[in-house]
């Protein structure tokens, strides 16, 4: 079987490069990028495509006509585009014999759009899910052919959740790529009336807001840790990253008379913060100087 690969992260490397590994199958073109502001997780797959001899194009924007036309003659029998920050057009959705097989780490049809990763722990989620599917030009909406579901656990973070996705999917791919090959998968159509869009994260998103429950804010911290920009908070007019926190229970019923945002201990590299409901502890974070007990941090 022929498959052209598209990609540009880090689960896009791990992806190619355990297709490599599999029988049968031949890679016989790779598209990717050599560098890209969008994703915080990237990763080129030119030196994997050269050390292989595969010939690869540098895709540059969203130059979807040029790719389409770079792919048409390698008259692949299926896509694989895992890790890409473009919906494909008909032009290069028609090409292969197969279709284009995309892959979103959610349970869909829920939970389709940005971010799903960043999403799941900062709402809180128990649970989500690693799908591959037959890509159309729609977002996450084509028919379904493999899916597993994915415990959230309350430590997991963004890198740890982001891993146990990639074990699981890079299991997926030696599972079905044979499927592929022999003609005997099956396709299962999304139930559109259950689907909702998650929506692309801003930078506003990641700011702490000690009015929120300390729950709130460390499902936030847990879901913008490495490898993503980190949520933040501000102090003394400077921004301070937080990479990692804990949740308080504190044993001084006085607490609900404090303010939040007040920092009500300080030491050994910590710094524990009341919140609208509870208290928070930083345990990872970008302080130089810890902050003093019974100020502010906004």
């Amino acid at each position: 079987m022929k498959i052209v690969f598209i990609g540009c992260v880090q689960s896009s490397y791990a992806s190619l490069k355990r297709l490599l590994s599999l029988k049968n199958v031949e890679v016989i073109g790779v598209v990717t990028k050599s560098a890209s502001p969008f994703n915080a997780d990237f990763q080129s797959l030119e030196p994997l495509a050269k050390s292989n001899n595969i010939p690869y194009y540098l895709s540059s924007g969203n130059d979807q006509d040029a790719i389409a036309e770079w792919i048409r003659p390698l008259q692949p029998d299926v896509a694989y585009c895992f890790g890409w920050s473009h919906l494909l057009n008909r032009k290069i959705l028609s090409l292969p014999v197969l279709g284009v097989i995309g892959y979103h780490p959610a349970a869909l049809p829920r939970n389709r759009g940005r971010h799903p990763i960043i999403w799941a722990l900062a709402l809180g989620l128990s649970e989500t899910a690693s799908t591959f599917f037959f890509m159309d030009e729609g977002a996450d909406s084509g028919d379904i052919l493999d899916q597993r579901i994915i415990s959230v656990n309350p430590e997991d973070d963004a890198a740890s959740l982001y891993q146990k996705l990639l074990n699981t999917a890079l299991d997926q791919i030696e599972s079905f790529t044979p499927l592929l090959a022999s003609r005997k998968f099956t396709r299962i159509q999304q139930d559109h009336s259950q689907a909702n869009y998650w929506r692309k994260r801003s930078r506003s998103d990641g700011e702490i807001d000690w009015r929120m429950s300390s729950t709130v804010i460390h499902n936030l911290v847990r879901a913008l840790s490495r490898p993503y920009p980190g949520a933040h908070c501000s102090y003394k007019e400077k921004e301070i990253k937080v990479w990692k926190t804990a949740v308080i229970a504190p044993s001084d019923p006085e607490i609900n008379n404090l303010e939040p945002g007040k920092v009500l201990e300080a030491g050994n590299g910590s710094v524990i913060i009341k919140c609208g409901e509870g208290a928070i502890k930083l345990q990872e974070h970008g302080f130089q100087q810890l902050p003093e007990k019974g100020t502010y941090i906004l």
